[in-house]
């Protein structure tokens, strides 16, 4: 069956190709189609026959970027099971949750996450959620564990497919920071995948393209935007660890990289490593920039110093991720943009009332085709609330679009700010602090950072009679959160703005402390 089997369809047309080069391990690893493909042939046939993954089961990963994220994704794809990335970002304790909800049968990890998977496994051995086995790609791994390139090679090499998946089966969770306080996990199918994959040929990508990915492979930039893309047309993806510039600019002149993307904050970080003067950027056919808008300043420097054009987007966890493209062309005249939908994309804006509105008026970014995902796992509440009675997907964005149908966002989903490409809810903070007995009320806004973008304050009111100071409850929060969500300052108020319906005006403590 063709759907899910991404690699063994690709390896039928260019079986010798260059697919992958794991730039992480050393020396890297060049990996043909043909393979690839044997690689996941050999997991899948392991998950099925020695670990009894059958379709719908989720296989975790919490790891680095490397080859073995897509060894996973294939293997799954293969046997209809659900490829779950983890975000390594995340305190250990919301990993646990994340597991008990999702309950995964395999969880494959990285040395660096070792401790976190200590405590992880101690945490639901004697419960329900405990997971059969562990699978560790590096180092000694925890008691139990096995070795995943030797789990990896003792499966045989015959071919593996699942002959009742269709378009419309799970292919993979992809967590989204939710306004409820708990990551909800958007259903990533194959038809999703697939309309992706249109709608970034068009606008983007080549045969004989070779994209650098920095993404980290838990987000859908990481997987989805480019790397997916990439396989299915048939050209090279590089893998990266992490993002470091000046490696990145040692792979992009040594490989000859034609694709490259990546946010703001990184091409920033890109001219002030020490080899950005002497770094040859012209194999770049462009760079893509999303997450904040570009400065016009920064397009300028990449334009005369390493004549690099660059193009801008705009995307989605649940729907695309592509879903709009500014062209390179237009970086500079249109800056501030999101670009013009993708092809098989619709957008509208839409006033209160859910009425569309006309050029230069401020509402709701909606969305509407293909390329959405299939609703949350296990909330079948937050489904149901998904899209409206005409189907179209509501982004909670505010936006408007000028004469020539380029749109632009006004203003994020309400709270959510962006803290290095990363999306952070106030709301995961909040109530991270009100676990701590001195607070007694908490709101949290993004203020402006010259290095992240944003990053988080809070405001606190501190019960009567209580004490705290600001670096214990920093210290508090350290122990409950990802260290990207922790605030970088908190400041004691008596009061916080309050509404007539007893809400918390954030939007009056953003004039306070940002002037908006």
């Amino acid at each position: 069956m063709y759907v899910g089997d991404y690699l063994g369809r690709r390896t039928i047309y260019s079986p010798e190709r260059t697919a992958i080069v794991d730039a992480g391990k050393e020396p890297p690893w060049r990996l043909t189609y043909r393979q690839m493909n044997e690689r996941a042939n050999r997991l899948a046939n392991w998950m099925r026959h020695t670990a009894g993954i059958r379709k719908g089961d989720r296989v975790a990963i919490l790891a680095r970027d490397g080859v073995e994220h897509l060894d996973c994704f294939f293997a799954c794809a293969k046997l209809g099971a659900i490829h779950t990335a983890l975000n390594w970002r995340l305190h250990w304790r919301e990993i646990t949750e994340i597991v008990e909800r999702t309950e995964p049968r395999i969880l494959i990890y990285s040395d660096d996450f070792r401790e976190n998977i200590a405590l992880l496994e101690r945490a639901i051995r004697s419960t329900p959620h405990a997971i059969p086995v562990y699978l560790h790609i590096d180092g000694p791994g925890i008691e139990g564990s096995l070795h995943f390139e030797t789990a990896l090679q003792s499966g045989p090499s015959d071919p593996v497919t699942c002959e009742n998946v269709t378009e419309e089966d799970t292919v993979a969770l992809i967590f989204t920071g939710g306004t409820t306080g708990f990551p909800k996990a958007a259903q990533v199918s194959h038809r999703m995948i697939a309309w992706n994959t249109l709608n970034t040929v068009i606008h983007d990508l080549t045969h004989n393209d070779i994209y650098l990915n920095v993404f980290p492979m838990f987000h859908t930039g990481g997987l989805f935007v480019y790397t997916l893309p990439q396989i299915i047309l048939g050209g090279t993806v590089i893998l990266v660890r992490q993002f470091d510039p000046a490696r990145v600019l040692d792979l992009i002149e040594r490989e000859r990289v034609t694709v490259f993307a990546g946010v703001p904050t990184m091409y920033q970080m890109m001219t002030q490593a020490p080899n950005w003067a002497r770094a040859d950027l012209s194999s770049l056919r462009f760079c893509t920039s999303g997450g904040a808008p570009l400065p016009v300043s920064l397009i300028l420097q990449y334009v005369q110093e390493k004549g690099v054009r660059f193009k801008q987007g705009f995307g989605m966890t649940e729907f695309g991720p592509g879903i709009f493209a500014l062209a390179p062309e237009d970086a500079v005249r249109k800056a501030g943009s999101i670009g013009r939908p993708n092809f098989f994309v619709d957008a509208r804006v839409v006033d209160d009332d859910n009425r569309p509105v006309g050029p230069h008026q401020v509402g709701e970014l909606v969305l509407k085709g293909p390329s959405l995902c299939s609703g949350y796992f296990g909330d079948p509440e937050a489904t149901a609330a998904m899209l409206d009675e005409e189907g179209w997907f509501h982004t909670g964005d505010l936006a408007y679009y000028d004469e020539e149908w380029y749109f632009y966002i006004v203003d994020r989903r309400k709270d959510m700010f962006i803290s290095g490409g990363e999306n952070v809810y106030p709301v995961e903070i909040e109530k991270a602090l009100y676990e701590h007995p001195a607070v007694h009320m908490c709101a949290v806004i993004g203020v402006p950072d010259p290095k992240w973008g944003e990053v988080g304050l809070a405001c606190v009111v501190l019960k009567p009679g209580a004490t705290a100071t600001e670096e214990e409850l920093l210290a508090f929060l350290q122990d409950r959160l990802a260290r990207y969500k922790i605030p970088k300052r908190i400041i004691f108020m008596e009061s916080l703005p309050i509404s007539a319906a007893g809400k918390i005006l954030k939007r009056e403590l953003r004039k306070q402390f940002v002037g908006t």
